[in-house]
Parts: structure tokens; sequence; C-alpha cells
């Protein structure tokens, strides 16, 4: 085999059987192959190369994760496991690469998960790990929107290795899905970030799951600079919050939950005791997570406010303020998407034509129609609201750095339709 992957490299082609089985000697517990001009990654090719220039092939691997570790209510226990797993991770990509270039191969491994490039506009991470993996054919997306391996299920990790040289062959997304439907991510989400129709409210999951996480702690920043003194910050922050934070800025930021990876009964391996007793799986895997007693954090006029107290009375409901800051235009359009809550759109039906003018111009339209967004470069179709808005007074108006009454009255904001309908875009977005 040695000899047949030279002949091939000089001949420009890296023998895939070999390069998989180097993933696999590294410690991945699967692996598949991806050539950079599959249409598949087209919207993800520019940072691919941003990364390595060079880049011809992307492996794309999977490590298994402990099962009752994830499911375990108690978050150090499940932390632990992801934060292992992330290791491994990027130990085994680190190993693929060494043992690439001692063999001339050019490579650079992309990081797992964190860190990720906090102070790029918009997009912090280079490489997404989801997309290339199903186009390799280690899994599909499920419902809960992770990738869901054939054999594994959801506790996987998910690793890339960009590499310089083509290969003799690729490989496929798989033809199925394993994921099964049978919405236990949504019953186990404790911020009803998971739709049963499929729907996915972002800034649910971003508030409360990743309340340690980057964005959410520029809001711990903020409660420590506005605080009057020590009690005036014990008012807005609890001891127990403040003791976690320290242990996220101190080890590793901690995950508030992974509830819908931890119930998926989805994969080979996984699946048996659901199939079995569909009732007593959920007693053991479901209900210690549904009943936990903690705290969740939700934004204010939000639909998580709204849906988390009913379905989990037990569960404490704290409010936090908006983390999702835009830093330019192109941000903020990038971000409704994200951010839009489709039970506070309600029965709204408009299209909205932002013009943005001064240092960042710009225009798009965004039309909000059956608790759905849609947000388009440019003016699209008739507008029912114009808004006109200089580019720096918005993004101002954004941070709350200034209000927006007093920008409509200077003309530096300009509404051109009914007002109403103006406001009810706001509310979309808490």
């Amino acid at each position: 085999m040695g000899r047949q992957m030279v002949k091939q490299q000089d001949a420009g082609l890296l023998d895939a059987a070999w390069l998989k089985q180097v993933a696999r000697d590294c410690g991945a517990d699967d692996v598949g192959l991806v050539e950079l001009d599959r249409s598949a990654l087209d919207d993800q090719r520019h940072f691919i190369l941003q990364t390595f220039a060079a880049t011809r092939s992307l492996l794309s691997f999977v490590i298994r994760m402990n099962r009752e570790p994830i499911r375990s209510p108690v978050r150090s226990v499940a932390n632990e496991e992801f934060h292992a797993g992330y290791d491994d991770v990027n130990a085994t990509a680190r190993e693929i690469v060494r043992v690439l270039e001692e063999r001339g191969v050019p490579a650079c491994n992309a990081v797992a998960a964190f860190p990720m490039e906090a102070q790029l506009p918009g997009r912090t991470w280079t490489v997404a790990h989801k997309p290339v993996a199903v186009a390799a054919g280690l899994g599909q997306i499920g419902l809960h929107r992770s990738v869901i391996h054939p054999r594994f299920g959801s506790f996987v990790l998910l690793g890339t290795v960009l590499v310089g040289a083509e290969a003799t062959a690729y490989d496929q997304p798989i033809d199925y899905n394993p994921c099964m439907s049978c919405k236990l991510c949504v019953a186990a989400c404790p911020v009803a970030a998971l739709k049963p129709d499929g729907a996915f409210d972002f800034s649910a999951c971003f508030t409360h799951n990743y309340r340690e996480f980057m964005g959410n702690f520029n809001d711990w920043v903020a409660a420590v600079t506005d605080a009057k003194d020590h009690r005036d910050y014990r008012r807005r922050v609890s001891d127990g919050e403040t003791r976690s934070m320290w242990q996220s800025l101190s080890f590793r930021p901690g995950y508030k939950a992974a509830y819908c990876i931890a119930v998926c009964p989805a994969g080979e391996e996984v699946i048996n005791p659901y199939l079995a007793d569909k009732a007593a799986y959920k007693r053991k895997v479901l209900r210690p997570l549904t009943e936990k007693e903690e705290t969740l954090y939700v934004l204010p006029g939000s639909d998580a406010e709204a849906e988390a107290p009913k379905r989990f009375p037990r569960k404490r409901i704290q409010r936090v303020r908006r983390q999702l800051r835009a830093e330019s235009i192109r941000g903020f359009l990038f971000g409704l998407k994200l951010s839009f809550q489709r039970g506070r759109a309600g029965a709204l039906d408009a299209t909205y034509h932002w013009t943005f003018t001064g240092k960042e111009s710009a225009e798009a339209t965004v039309v909000i129609r059956n608790g759905t967004i849609e947000v388009a470069d440019g003016h699209q179709g008739t507008a029912d609201v114009a808004i006109t808005a200089d580019s720096a007074t918005w993004l101002a108006i954004l941070a709350r750095d200034k209000r927006i009454l007093p920008a409509i009255l200077l003309r530096k904001v300009k509404v051109r339709g009914p007002i109403a309908l103006f406001k009810a875009f706001g509310r979309c977005f808490p």
C-alpha cells in the first residue's frame, strides 16, 4: 500500500483508502473524503481557502462520545465529556496532519469547536464541520440541527483536515436520514428552541445553552461595569451565577443544556433500547432532564419566555439582555433570521424595504409572512414599509446607545408607510 500511495502521489493523487486508514490509525472512529469543488460546499469554499489556501480535498472524521455522561442531568459530567471529546478531535486532527507532512503531503487541521475567531465580523468560525461531514457521508442533519451518524447516532464530535492534494476517490452523502422524527429533542429542549414542525429558534438556544460562551459573556461584563457596588452587582447576578461564570472562565465554558443530543435514540448502536420500550426509554433518559430544577435564561418578550414556563413549571425563568449585537449592517441583516421570533410575529404579513446610507451602504428586502422571515439583497417586490437609515445611527440604536424616536425626529431614520407595521417589525426581534 505504501508503494502504491507513493506512485499515486507522484501522479498528483493520494490513495483514498490509505488516507482513510491514516485517519483511523490516528484515532478517528469514522472518516470520509470530499473534493473541494463539491457543489455542496459552494457557500463554504471561501472560508475553507481562507484557512488553508492549498486545500484540494477535505478529510472529515468523527470521534465517538460516551452516551451516559452526555445524558446525565449533572451538567459538569456532560460538559467534561464534550470537552474531552473536543480534545480527542483536535489531537486526532493534529496527528493526521503530522503523518501527512512526514510524507510530503501539505495539510492543515481546522479547530473542532472552540476557540473561534472571536473578533471576526459576522461569522466567527472558518471551517463549518457539519456540511463537510454530511457531504463526506458521515450522517445527515437531524431535527435537532446536529449530525446524526448512521451507526453512532448523535453522540459524535466532528473534525476536518484540509489536504493540499486530490484523492483517488471521494465519498457521497448517505441516501437516508437516521433521524426518526421522534421529536424527543423537541420535548427535551428547555427553552423550546426546537419546534415540532422542524423550525429552530436560534436566539433561544444561544441565549440559554451558550450563556457562558462568547457573546453572552458580554452581558456579564455589562453587569459588572454597570453595578454601583457589590450589593447592586449581587442584585443583578446571583452568587451561583458568578461561581458558574468563574468556572467557565477558569476551566472551559459550560453548556447549560445539550438535552437534544442526550435524548436522541437514532443510530444503529443507540436505537435498540428505544425500540424495545419507548415508555421506559422516556422515563430513563428524557424525564430526568425535563424535571430537573434549573435556571432557564430567556430574552424579555421572546417566544422562549412565553413557552418555557408552560412546559417546564419546575424550572426558574431568568430574563437576560439581548446578546446578538450587530457590529455592521451586514451583521444586522444576517442576524435577522437568527433572532426572528415567529410566535411574536403572529399573523404579521408585510414586506420591508431597507436602505442604509452613510458609512456602510446597503439595500435589502425583508418579508415576514406566515410566521417565517426571508431576507434578500436589494429591493424586491412592493414594500409595505420603506425604511431609510444612516448606518452608524442604526447600529447605535441596536446597541442601545441611541434611541429611535430622536433619530426619527432628526431624520437619521426615515419611515415611509404605516408606523404600526414598523413597530410590528421590531416586536419580532426581542
